[in-house]
């Protein structure tokens, strides 16, 4: 647990000290007047520190004033970094503290005489929260209630609408504050300056400046990603460098994709997924260096995205393989009826006995296979690399050939120029041939061809990615690559692998038991 997580528990519950239930109610019952109150304290964002500092001064400064009144905090409950203001945040604490002013006491069995909190705003933002608290608040007589404008009385009449009006306030000052920064965060972005609140993973605290060893580490996961690496894969690669998040936690598989998948990268902006386009609908380019080229960066969205509808990085369908043949190998044993097993074949880790680590075994009777089939790992593996290296080497001459640039540039800036036509006409008030019947009618034409180039656009550049791949030493480059790049590229050679039994007993290996069935251009 972090040193914040720890503080924020201790600002949970029962205040440390408290008289039992049993000695609380014997205190009421010596004096009439004293108030049991619980506290609740929320913060919506906690800062780059992350210390909680801000829920630790309003439970403090609550303390003190309840200690001033004379009232007795029973009960403690904190919302940190969480707004108030937004329909998908829950709030727990503050549901807690709801059923317990309900229930009339707490889950301990404190009886709550009232509630404190910093201000109101700290309790409630939105309408639909105000009138829940407000009615849990007066399921019993008699409460107090407490906030920087001192006690007040929930139970008047014509509370509930001034309680409304203030919350309307608020609303309207927080919406207010919302359009501001999306005001200045697209103006700053059509200027192509850096809006990130934290350092970008890949940069310096300026924002600007490249951090090297970030900055190649994330072109080195661009170029295996392209190459068909996962993004598990750069996730544990990352994390076994010793790389951190900007905000100082460790990589998880969502923050690499979200990484691998910022314009950012290429130095062009994007606000929500949508790259900014200045008035000739180019790219904005911003101000900080570059990692990759947009190149580059159109190849390892597109990857992504092939990959299990963008939301995966493995392709749909597959599993991280620990052993590089697994259902690749197929079992060749003839069976008694004269058919084929053909069942894929699991790699397994071998006996300690033996001189390799792991091989490749036909499945049990029970899960389709015969169980009669047994390859040793290590040999298998380096036979059947060498024998696809040896076609990829025949086939990257063709492969590395120039791609041509891409032929629809005008097409794609003559959609474009009748799009903002269209539009420019629309907007005309003199331009009596464009009502709102024609624009919507045509605007969704022009959208859609212009859509549809940007498409194939990615598209070219993605070949245009993989030529330059294509380009390396296939043997040096097999060398460097995972063993989910390596399955990739040996299923895109082969249909598989047929592996015939060499009898019982541990035979030699013989390399002419294995037939590779390779696949053939279409």
């Amino acid at each position: 647990m972090s040193r914040r997580d720890e503080l924020v528990s201790k600002l949970r519950g029962v205040p440390e000290g408290l008289p039992s239930v049993e000695e609380v109610r014997a205190m009421l019952a010596a004096d009439p007047h004293l108030k049991c109150v619980v506290c609740y304290a929320r913060i919506s964002f906690d800062g780059r520190v992350k210390d909680a500092h801000g829920v630790e001064d309003q439970h403090r400064d609550m303390a003190e004033e309840a200690r001033k009144l004379g009232w007795l905090v029973v009960y403690r409950y904190t919302d940190n970094d969480k707004s108030a203001s937004r329909e998908d945040v829950i709030r727990d604490d503050f549901e807690q503290l709801l059923t317990d002013l309900a229930a009339g006491q707490t889950q301990e069995g404190y009886p709550i005489h009232g509630v404190m909190a910093a201000n109101d705003d700290r309790l409630y933002r939105r309408p639909s929260d105000w009138e829940r608290y407000l009615k849990a608040f007066t399921a019993h007589e008699q409460r107090v209630y407490h906030d920087s404008n001192g006690v007040q009385d929930l139970y008047a009449e014509g509370f509930e609408i001034k309680g409304l009006l203030g919350v309307a306030m608020s609303l309207s000052e927080t919406r207010k504050k919302q359009r501001r920064t999306r005001n200045s965060h697209r103006s700053r972005a059509m200027r192509g300056q850096s809006v990130a609140a934290w350092r970008p993973f890949g940069w310096q605290d300026d924002k600007i400046t490249l951090r090297p060893e970030e900055a190649e580490a994330i072109r080195k996961a661009v170029h295996d990603v392209i190459a068909g690496a996962s993004i598990s894969e750069i996730t544990r690669q990352w994390k076994e460098a010793g790389f951190i998040t900007s905000r100082g936690n460790p990589f998880q598989y969502q923050t690499v994709k979200q990484v691998l998948k910022n314009a950012r990268l290429c130095g062009y902006r994007e606000v929500k997924g949508e790259l900014v386009r200045d008035g000739d609908d180019q790219p904005v380019v911003g101000e900080w260096e570059p990692i990759i080229t947009p190149k580059q960066w159109y190849a390892v969205t597109a990857k992504i995205r092939e990959r299990g509808g963008g939301e995966s990085g493995v392709a749909r369908g597959s599993l991280a393989h620990k052993y590089l043949l697994t259902g690749i190998l197929r079992c060749g044993m003839v069976l008694d009826d004269g058919s084929v097993c053909n069942c894929p074949m699991v790699g397994v880790r071998a006996n300690k006995w033996l001189k390799y680590e792991h091989g490749y075994s036909c499945r049990p009777k029970l899960y389709g296979g015969c169980n009669g089939t047994w390859k040793r790992g290590d040999k298998t593996d380096e036979l059947i690399e060498e024998l696809v290296i040896a076609k990829l080497e025949e086939e990257a001459a063709a492969k590395a050939q120039d791609v041509p640039d891409w032929g629809k540039a005008e097409a794609l800036e003559r959609a474009i120029r009748s799009r903002n036509e269209l539009e420019r006409r629309w907007h005309d008030d003199q331009d009596a041939d464009i009502d709102d019947e024609a624009f919507f009618r045509n605007l969704p034409v022009l959208e859609r061809r212009v859509k549809e180039l940007r498409a194939d656009q990615r598209a070219h550049e993605v070949l245009k990615a993989e030529a330059e791949e294509a380009r390396e030493d296939i043997r040096e480059a097999w060398g460097k690559k995972t063993i989910t790049q390596k399955r990739e590229a040996i299923k895109k050679a082969l249909i598989a692998v047929i592996a015939v039994s060499g009898g019982k007993g541990n035979k030699p290996f013989d390399p002419e038991l294995l037939t590779p069935v390779w696949r053939t251009s279409a």
